[in-house]
């Protein structure tokens, strides 16, 4: 955050010059100690946040790549010229501790074609499958284990 301020100040300055840069470096440190003492941030807050956004990042690529993966899966049963396509609802629980974690699992499994979460109570899910082949591995799906990386790393934030 020191560095941030730092490069804001010579940005807003538009010029470098040894005072400019002396004096930024004073009032880059002030700010930083200022937030440190009186707003509760801390590099270890800042590490954790920015170990959160990339893993938030990663689990949206991954979200995406599943919802493809979905999206062929449907397209495959309904081109397919059979008529058995067998719709399943799978109840399952999960090991998920935090409420915005069980709610992100629930919305990601909607969002992929084919599934929707009929209900979520604590920690039981209720999910309407197109076709039993979509419902096979979905307690323990790449969800379920990205949301419990991020729910660990996150246990040392505190709001």
């Amino acid at each position: 955050m020191f560095v941030l301020f730092f490069i804001i100040w010579l940005i807003f300055n538009g010029q470098v010059t040894l005072e400019i840069a002396i004096f930024g470096l004073i009032i880059s440190a002030g700010m930083y100690w200022f937030i440190c003492k009186f707003c509760g941030y801390s590099p270890k807050r800042e590490k954790i946040n920015i170990m959160l956004a990339l893993m938030v990042l990663k689990y949206i690529c991954i979200l995406i790549w599943e919802i493809i993966k979905a999206n062929m899966s449907v397209i495959g049963l309904i081109m397919n010229s059979r008529n058995d396509i067998e719709p399943a609802v799978v109840r399952f629980s999960t090991d998920l501790r935090t409420e915005s974690a069980r709610v992100l699992l629930a919305n990601s499994i909607t969002m992929t074609p084919g599934t929707i979460t009929v209900s979520l109570e604590n920690n039981e899910y209720v999910v309407h499958c197109l076709d039993k082949s979509l419902a096979d591995g979905i307690n323990e799906s790449v969800f379920v284990n990205e949301l419990r990386k991020m729910e660990k790393v996150g246990e040392g934030y505190k709001c």
